[in-house]
């Protein structure tokens, strides 16, 4: 219970660090994706449905911020932390490049989905948005992530 208890500190800090990064500092796509990186954390803690409800409660805080494709990012954070809670069952023993590789997954396949799910008229080009922008994403949130495992003391077999 103590390091689930942490767990889920970390994960608030981490939700109130993207809103305050994305729109109270105003960095918007120059800050990492904590949200994403919370709900990854808090997805290995919890079940399959009470990830899935976690990650739809990250989208919708997400998406009352945006006026267009409301409901894109709960469906697409529901369908990521689903994904989450099956690899803690997938993967035991978690080596620090796992969780490198499952921040990166997990970024990607968020911007992945949010690009599939919003409509046609607000899509950037594929290549560019997801293959580009989506790596690039990808990368910096999982290097964040994997910094501030490191920085709580957290390593890979912790997680």
């Amino acid at each position: 219970m103590g390091r689930s208890w942490g767990t889920w500190v970390l994960v608030g800090g981490l939700v109130v660090a993207h809103f305050v990064l994305h729109l109270g500092l105003g960095f918007g796509r120059g800050a990492p994706d904590l949200l994403t990186i919370g709900l990854l954390l808090a997805s290995r803690e919890v079940g399959v449905g009470a990830a899935a409800a976690v990650g739809l409660a990250f989208g919708l805080l997400e998406d009352a911020l945006g006026v267009l494709a409301f409901g894109a990012n709960g469906v697409t954070m529901a369908a990521i932390g689903i994904v989450g809670a099956f690899m803690r069952d997938l993967f035991l023993g978690d080596s620090r490049l796992f969780v490198i590789s499952y921040f990166f997954a997990g970024k990607w396949m968020r911007d992945l989905l949010h690009w599939l799910m919003i409509g046609e008229e607000l899509r950037q080009p594929f290549a560019q948005e997801v293959l580009l922008q989506g790596i690039v994403a990808a990368a910096y949130a999982a290097l964040v992530g994997i910094v501030l495992l490191s920085l709580t003391g957290r390593t890979g077999e912790q997680l």
